[in-house]
């Protein structure tokens, strides 16, 4: 990867130009580039968004999730995880047993979505 690109999750407009630049990897940001208060609708956006375009995406598409801490990473897994992006990222990872964490909460979400165990990259 070369090119990494964050773009809010909650605004179509700034996906559709971050698709559009011409990054190795555009990250769709759940985390700090949304407010508390858009949390919901940037999933929805984002899911929707990726669901839409995937077919002609030809950046690799990972989500960054909100951290542990929060309790909404699951939210953000459930609401994601069904529109196969390429990868997940965790913000704010302070130990080995986060990711061990996360990788146990995506096989679960894998499985109920019917995507093959670890299709999803951390």
């Amino acid at each position: 990867m070369r090119s990494l690109l964050f773009v809010p999750g909650d605004s179509e407009r700034k996906l559709e130009k971050g698709l559009g630049a011409g990054a190795d990897v555009v990250i769709v940001d759940l985390e700090d580039s949304v407010a508390a208060a858009n949390k919901t609708a940037a999933r929805e956006v984002a899911a929707r968004f990726i669901a839409s375009r995937r077919p002609r995406i030809n950046s690799a598409v990972y989500v960054r999730v909100n951290d542990l801490s929060t309790g909404l990473t699951d939210d953000d897994l459930a609401a994601l995880v069904p529109v196969k992006p390429d990868g997940i990222m965790l913000p704010k990872s302070n130990s080995g047993q986060e990711v061990q964490q996360l990788a146990a909460k995506l096989r679960v979400h894998e499985a109920e979505n019917g995507l093959p165990d670890g299709g999803i990259k951390i």
